[in-house]
């Protein structure tokens, strides 16, 4: 019994960290700031369950999946890291406040922003990703691996209490201190982009060599 706390404590602690979803919420409020309190959960909804659905895939069949199509995940940081710096660089100038979303477009709008940037790579990004395969590699037997995947799905209702937490945030900062928020997320999010971006492509380049 202590074995199966201890991984769901495992699990519950590192995913929640590498997720960080304090990080991800204020630029869930930026990009869902012209929506309203139902259309904000249906989109955190939708990212999160998209989230679950890949982290459970590439726990079960991560080492597969990379071996057969030849990825790597510094190549996966490179690329979350180079998605990461664009979306700072729209934050920093504010662009993501000025978009205006249309009645009919609403719809398509909720479910792109769910898939990217939201679930791929802000909730499930490379960290996250190597933590699931890493951890279920690890496992011994059906239990422990249930109990692993236990802890993700925990992680994951509590991202998406978070995310919904932050319609009364909005409220409260207002117009201004929303666009404040944003340009100093995405001087962060920048700087992390780089760190993901440099993570790997230092090994490669090491590689190479």
């Amino acid at each position: 019994m202590d074995i199966y706390f201890g991984i769901f404590l495992l699990g519950v602690t590192s995913f929640f960290t590498l997720i960080n979803p304090l990080g991800v919420m204020p630029i869930f409020i930026s990009l869902t700031s012209n929506l309203d309190k139902k259309q904000r959960a249906v989109t955190a909804k939708k990212a999160i369950v998209v989230s679950f659905i890949i982290l459970i895939l590439f726990a079960i069949s991560g080492q597969l999946l990379f071996k057969f199509f030849g990825i790597s995940v510094n190549s996966l940081k490179i690329v979350g890291g180079v998605i990461f710096f664009m979306m700072g660089m729209d934050m920093l100038q504010a662009r993501l406040s000025r978009i205006e979303v249309k009645d009919d477009e609403v719809k398509k709008y909720v479910t792109d922003i769910s898939i990217t940037p939201l679930a791929i790579p802000m909730i499930c990004g490379p960290g996250a990703i190597t933590n699931a395969i890493v951890l279920m590699e690890d496992m011994n037997g059906f239990a422990e691996q249930g109990i692993l995947l236990l802890s993700i799905f925990v992680v994951m209702v509590l991202t998406y209490i978070i995310l919904l937490s932050s319609s009364k945030i909005i409220k409260t900062i207002g117009e201004t201190g929303n666009a404040v928020l944003m340009r100093l997320m995405g001087l962060i999010v920048m700087v992390i982009a780089v760190e993901f971006f440099f993570a790997g492509l230092k090994p490669i380049v090491a590689g190479m060599f």
